[in-house]
């Protein structure tokens, strides 16, 4: 593989800590005094009561929206812990695939939002690209402990 200025494996690495920042701005935009109170929540159960998907308001509704408040630290921390992960290389696979799995599921919760599935798509191809090059091996804590070779 031929590239300029750096390697491949730098390139991804490089793609990898680009994802995680873009984790930690989600973390860091939020209103958590409002977000910890159930905001988000309760603003996502206004967009799963109208969804075009019965089994999307169905599982919102048994899942998510009868704890707003713990699911809202679950969604901040998740995305928070993301970002960490990411840009530190530490547990990178599990990073990648649980990053790809919460892109799909604000994906099909915001299906008829196009403005917001750009990010969405665009955070999923990245995971599942970084996944499938293994953009740990660079820069990265898990090949400092020769974790996932």
């Amino acid at each position: 593989m031929q590239t300029i200025w750096l390697g491949g494996a730098e390139w991804l690495a490089v793609l990898r800590i680009g994802l995680g920042l873009w984790w930690l701005e989600s973390w860091r935009h939020k209103d958590k005094k409002t977000w910890f109170k159930g905001g988000g929540i309760t603003w996502a159960a206004g967009v799963a009561a109208k969804h075009r998907w019965p089994v999307v308001r169905r599982g919102f509704d048994r899942l998510v929206k009868p704890r707003p408040r713990a699911m809202a630290y679950l969604v901040a921390y998740a995305e928070l812990a993301l970002g960490l992960g990411l840009v530190a290389g530490l547990l990178t696979p599990v990073a990648l695939i649980a990053g790809a799995v919460l892109n799909l599921i604000y994906l099909v919760l915001m299906i008829h939002d196009w403005a917001e599935q750009g990010q969405n798509l665009m955070m999923a191809l990245i995971s599942v690209t970084a996944l499938a090059a293994m953009s740990w091996q660079s820069w990265s804590l898990d090949h400092a402990f020769g974790l996932f070779v």
